[in-house]
């Protein structure tokens, strides 16, 4: 009896944590800036919360290509962060991230007809950093964040844009 009465018990408090996190999950937009690429990017991402501090948080962000040294630079991050969140309260939720990074480098030069050169790189790092979200409205929430991905070179890059609750 006590077994049965403890497994009702849990499964009440889970169903009610699930179905708060549930709420809470949101996914967005953002414009971005990497120090090392010197380009603007615009990207995407999510927030998936796990526990009651606690998110996962991926992200894709695509920089504009530019030119540099007569060719063309193309530049795209995956990253996979956890976020932990210090305070979270009706108006501000303030957090440290920390994560997994994949860059990749693409840049093509020279001309075709003279048999141009194109290369490419793909590597992992760790991203570090702190971010906010302002809450102004139930369903929309704008934010800002501040990460240095640890990488060959490094890059510090600052974020902003806006998530939407799901």
């Amino acid at each position: 009896m006590k077994t049965k009465l403890l497994a009702a018990i849990f499964f009440f408090f889970t169903g009610i944590y699930v179905s708060s996190a549930q709420q809470d999950t949101r996914i967005g937009v953002m414009l971005n800036y990497g120090t090392e690429v010197e380009a603007i990017g615009a990207g995407a991402n999510a927030e998936f919360p796990i526990l009651e501090n606690l998110s996962i948080s991926p992200a894709f962000i695509y920089y504009f290509p530019g030119d540099q040294y007569g060719g063309s630079l193309n530049w795209w991050e995956i990253n996979g962060n956890a976020n932990y969140y210090f305070v979270n309260n009706e108006n501000l939720g303030f957090y440290g991230l920390g994560g997994l990074n994949y860059t990749h480098v693409s840049f093509d030069w020279g001309d075709e007809s003279f048999g141009g050169v194109e290369s490419s790189d793909g590597r992992f790092g760790l991203n570090l950093g702190a971010g906010a979200n302002f809450n102004i409205d139930s369903n929309i929430t704008p934010f800002a964040e501040v990460k240095y991905v640890i990488i060959d070179g490094g890059q510090l890059v600052l974020g902003a844009g806006v998530k939407f609750s799901l």
